[in-house]
């Protein structure tokens, strides 16, 4: 009952998600915590500024944090209400992306990847405008500036830019070269006038140092966190099944639908590449990685011919996300 309800398309359900979201952070909203920066890691470009205002209250830094996942749920949200592709009209995707962030309770604090991941469901939002389109320019270089606007926060987040590009050689009708230089171009500019500010001001160097320690120390906090990796297992599970019944429904879905699922699974493949590559990366990276998880699992709770098995799937993830906001 309690999917049937989330699933559906009840006014209320515009509003449900967040208030879901402040209770299972209730927890870390009472009794909050700093995140443990490695150095160079909070005073990283954009994200050291924002850092800066949130002080050094552990409080506001979480509020803060959660108020950065709740617009990322709308936006989760917005994808598929503009894009359609899971082909149900459903309310399902934000409270499905909440549970699956909240599971990383190591996170429940401030944290660079939180405003990048704004910035990186805007760059998909405007990627997938490309869809069908000859010589969609304008869509490459703004997916591509959003996507470097977001890097700006989290580095690494730019090592979705592969992702992007592949996508966006999927998705416009006849693809060239220009529009994938264009999309190159965008998400570099960012960096041009950060580049140029710190030499400008004679503060290279120590650019330089963060950006090698945000790309080379060491991070591995993952494989330590037992429970972390019990939630990771179970969530591992369901998205192999999700992806099974996908390639079932892979000839019956509309061509746009197929090419949306191919970007998504390019952004999941490249997120958990970089987490095995990239010697920085860590638990931050499954946020990005759950979204577009997020929308493997609707698609699969919402086909699922069993109501009583998808009811139990659902109610087994959402209780176990509960089990780690105290376990975790």
């Amino acid at each position: 009952m309690v999917l049937r309800f989330l699933k559906s398309t009840r006014i209320v359900n515009h509003f449900l998600f967040p208030f879901i979201a402040m209770g299972l952070w209730s927890v870390h909203l009472l009794s909050p915590a700093e995140y443990p920066f490695f150095e160079g890691e909070s005073r990283f470009l954009l994200f050291g500024q924002l850092y800066l205002l949130a002080g050094h209250s552990a409080m506001v830094q979480t509020a803060l944090a959660l108020v950065l996942l709740i617009f990322s749920g709308y936006l989760v949200q917005r994808l598929n209400v503009e894009y359609a592709f899971i082909r149900i009209r459903t309310l399902l995707p934000a409270p499905v992306f909440i549970l699956l962030a909240s599971g990383l309770t190591g996170m429940h604090t401030l944290h660079p990847v939180y405003p990048a991941l704004l910035f990186l469901l805007l760059a998909v939002y405007r990627l997938f405008a490309a869809f069908d389109i000859r010589q969609p320019y304008p869509v490459a270089f703004d997916s591509g500036l959003l996507l470097g606007l977001g890097s700006l926060f989290y580095l690494n987040l730019i090592t979705l830019l592969p992702a992007t590009l592949i996508g966006l050689a999927i998705l416009s009708r006849d693809t060239n070269w220009r529009e994938l230089v264009i999309h190159v171009i965008g998400a570099l500019l960012p960096w041009v006038f950060a580049f140029s500010y710190y030499f400008f001001f004679d503060k290279l160097d120590l650019l330089l140092q963060m950006l090698e320690s945000c790309f080379l120390t060491r991070n591995n906090i993952i494989l330590t966190d037992i429970p972390l990796l019990v939630y990771l297992g179970f969530v591992a599970l369901l998205t192999l099944a999700g992806s099974f019944l996908i390639i079932r429904q892979y000839d019956e879905k509309k061509v746009s639908s197929r090419k949306y699922f191919v970007v998504l699974f390019l952004l999941f493949a490249c997120s958990l590449l970089s987490l095995v590559l990239v010697p920085a990366v860590s638990r931050e990276m499954l946020l990005v990685s759950a979204v577009p998880v997020t929308f493997l699992l609707c698609n699969y709770l919402v086909f699922l011919k069993s109501r009583f098995w998808s009811e139990f799937i659902f109610l087994l993830l959402a209780g176990l996300v509960i089990y780690m906001q105290f376990a975790g």
